[in-house]
């Protein structure tokens, strides 16, 4: 159970090699150990995110997920709630892509789809039933502004992270009788290993920020916010813009 302080005992990581989902386990762990699930592709980088969290003192198992393996992901949420109580599943993974690739070829625009979409509604309807089951619980999703409003320069992506967006908000909804909770993350730039090389945008932020926003929100029970806050007034405003007005901006 989440205590009164916030704090939960188990977390559920569906990618686990995240770096904001591990910027979030991580930032739970300095209020106090915890079970960690760690739900990836087996491979050298979740090895080395188990050993990093082990050394922040959670007591860390690994699970195999594939998001594009479609009964594979329901089983994998299935046995992290098999093997005990989940307090707070974090829903990190996805494609980022070659955005120029992605509205030409099928094959790439397909991945994005199946991976930040058709995954994340799966193991949400998934993640919905197991927590029901067990009675309490909150999910976390990480979105993205980029869903907000369609740019040229990353509109696969951005219809994806849409969708997902969208589920959740739903799903917030329909559970909320159960009390069960969702917390929608909204953040924009962050600086990670998948943004090496990009230009950064204004308000960019770490993976660090983004998981203090998350942890924050989920302790005071908020059902969606933006990575960093003043993202909110900013796409506010870029969301009420006429087209051939924000086709010219730079975003």
């Amino acid at each position: 159970m989440i205590d009164a302080v916030g704090h939960p005992s188990s977390l559920l990581l569906l990618g686990g090699t995240s770096e904001i989902g591990l910027a979030i386990a991580e930032r739970y762990l300095a209020g106090g150990p915890l079970r960690i699930v760690l739900a990836g592709r087996q491979s050298p980088g979740l090895a080395e995110s188990a050993a990093r969290l082990e050394r922040a003192g959670g007591h860390v198992e690994t699970l195999e997920f594939d998001a594009l393996d479609d009964a594979g992901r329901t089983e994998t949420v299935r046995k992290a709630f098999a093997g005990g109580d989940v307090d707070v599943a974090v829903v990190a993974f996805g494609l980022l892509g070659d955005q120029e690739a992605a509205w030409q070829d099928v094959e790439a625009a397909t991945a994005l789809a199946e991976v930040n979409y058709v995954a994340a509604v799966s193991v949400g309807v998934t993640l919905a039933a197991e927590f029901r089951r067990q009675g309490h619980g909150r999910i976390v999703a990480l979105s993205s502004v980029a869903g907000e409003r369609a740019r040229r320069s990353n509109f696969v992506y951005g219809s994806t992270k849409a969708g997902m967006d969208a589920f959740y908000t739903g799903l917030t909804e329909a559970l909320r009788g159960d009390g069960i909770g969702v917390t929608i993350v909204r953040p924009g730039f962050v600086h990670t290993k998948m943004t090496t090389g990009m230009d950064a945008a204004p308000l960019s932020t770490t993976p660090e920020k983004v998981a203090e926003v998350a942890v924050d929100a989920v302790a005071k029970g908020r059902e969606l916010v933006w990575a960093p806050a003043p993202l909110r007034a900013v796409m506010t405003v870029l969301r009420h813009i006429p087209r051939p007005i924000f086709r010219r901006l730079p975003v």
